[in-house]
């Protein structure tokens, strides 16, 4: 309940901001994305399109705009969006990671590579573009790239799931049986449900 009270709150200091300066492209943003907070994504999207028409630099803007049409189901929507983000703001990691990641879905996997190697170079920190990025050259078929790349994600965060679930897979394809059991085994255990057709092919190898 508290929460909720503070979210209002925090709304309606965005909504007196706008209102004494209608032209601040941050207060327009920040109000956005208190009410995508509420899923109010309608009303999220007519201030992300004033904050833009305020400041046409304000990349994140579009980043989200790009997540509306994400949660709308428009792949081709969100990539444009993320495009204008890189554009606005050039070496903003996040406008990469997110057009990386769609690429993928949309199985152009050298741009999905392209794309992800700017974003965990321009934040060397981004551990999803590194495990997104692994599952890329997981999919090309550069087995041991993908492996190197899911371990500079868990130099970051040895527990992080998604790269053991990719480092199973990668052994898995080479042959590497003992190792693909304990990344599974190391995946599970953070509560990871690891596709079930991988998971009958690994418990062959127990």
């Amino acid at each position: 309940m508290q929460k909720s009270k503070n979210v209002e709150e925090y709304i309606a200091m965005q909504r007196a901001a706008i209102a004494s300066n209608p032209g601040c492209g941050t207060s327009h943003y920040n109000l956005a994305v208190a009410l995508i907070g509420l899923k109010k994504y309608n009303e999220a999207e007519n201030e992300l399109m004033e904050a833009i028409d305020c400041s046409p630099g304000l990349a994140e803007a579009y980043v989200q705009l790009g997540g509306i049409c994400l949660k709308n189901g428009d792949l081709d929507g969100c990539l444009a969006y993320n495009q204008r983000a890189v554009k606005a703001k050039p070496g903003f990691s996040e406008g990469y990671g997110n057009i990386g990641f769609i690429e993928l879905q949309r199985g152009n996997i050298d741009e999905a590579i392209v794309a992800l190697k700017k974003a965990t170079t321009f934040n060397f920190r981004f551990i999803q573009a590194f495990t997104t990025l692994a599952n890329a050259y997981l999919m090309k078929g550069l087995i041991d790239k993908s492996i190197e790349t899911n371990f500079k994600a868990l130099k970051m965060k040895p527990d992080f799931a998604v790269a053991h679930n990719n480092l199973a897979i990668a052994y898995l394809e080479k042959g590497e049986y003992d190792l693909a059991v304990t990344h599974c085994d190391k995946a599970r255990a953070q509560a990871y449900e690891v596709a079930p057709e991988i998971l009958e092919e690994i418990e062959k190898y127990r």
